[in-house]
């Protein structure tokens, strides 16, 4: 087995999970090192509102992180998002 990947950023019950606006958490790598996103070479967790959530996005498409994970949180809790249904072989049929 490998190492655990250590995380920095916000802990899993970080006071920020169960604000008002916070509707996003994101698990991520630090590409390039910037202040508000971490150094190079971390993997980080930050929980954020709509906002926080659109200017992490933007920060992914300018190279300086790659998400690697994201949920939705309501009221503190943690919805993991669904992954795409695949067909079954067999007669077409949906399966999870």
């Amino acid at each position: 087995m490998g190492k655990p990947v250590l995380i920095g950023g916000h802990d899993i019950l970080a006071v920020e999970r169960f604000r008002d606006e916070t509707r996003h958490m994101i698990v991520y790598d630090v590409l390039e090192t910037w202040p508000p996103y971490g150094e190079e070479g971390a993997r980080m967790r930050l929980y954020l509102s709509d906002e926080g959530y659109v200017q992490a996005l933007d920060a992914e498409h300018s190279g300086q992180i790659k998400i690697k994970r994201h949920a939705a949180i309501i009221e503190g809790h943690i919805l993991k998002d669904g992954g795409r249904k695949k067909k079954s072989r067999r007669k077409g049929r949906l399966r999870p």
